[in-house]
């Protein structure tokens, strides 16, 4: 039973380890926890943040907000507007999981009567979400028809870098 108990724990710390917890960073690798962006033409990019398990949707969209305002300011523009917006989701309740069972039999010459017990725990943390923004950057005044859709790059790097 003891030795049951330690395999337990040890694959329990190993699928906690093999779930990237989400910080505001680039991307390292292909499908990796962080942002990336393409940049469509002056002023247009496509930015993706992409969330570990089971971080919140608030999180992931903050994220990609903040890497669309540091792009903004970084090329000497003022506001940015989103013109496209879209979340997926991944992993549906997906990861390592540990299973644990005891049971019985009967064979042979010889019968009995067996008992089996089984649990799952689910080590993986969740699905994992992606934000994606098309965003079109702009200097000085917003237009007045995009009111309510504009944001300005100094307030939201203020404002959400500010939580990091």
């Amino acid at each position: 039973m003891r030795r049951l108990t330690t395999t337990i724990a040890l694959c329990a710390a190993l699928g906690a380890c093999a779930t990237a917890p989400t910080v505001y960073g680039p991307a390292t690798r292909a499908q990796g926890v962080g942002f990336s962006e393409m940049r469509i033409e002056p002023g247009r990019y496509r930015v993706t943040f992409r969330g570990g398990p089971g971080a919140p949707i608030a999180q992931v969209s903050d994220y990609a907000l903040l890497r669309a305002a540091d792009l903004t300011l970084a090329d000497g523009y003022d506001w940015f507007r989103v013109v496209d917006r879209y979340v997926a989701q991944s992993g549906v309740d997906s990861g390592p999981r540990v299973s644990v069972g005891a049971g019985g039999g009967s064979g042979g010459y010889s019968s009995g009567v067996g008992l089996g017990v089984g649990t799952s725990f689910n080590l993986g943390g969740g699905p994992a979400l992606t934000q994606t923004i098309e965003v079109i950057m702009g200097r000085g005044a917003p237009p007045a028809s995009a009111a309510g859709q504009v944001y300005n790059a100094a307030d939201v790097r203020r404002t959400i870098g500010g939580r990091l």
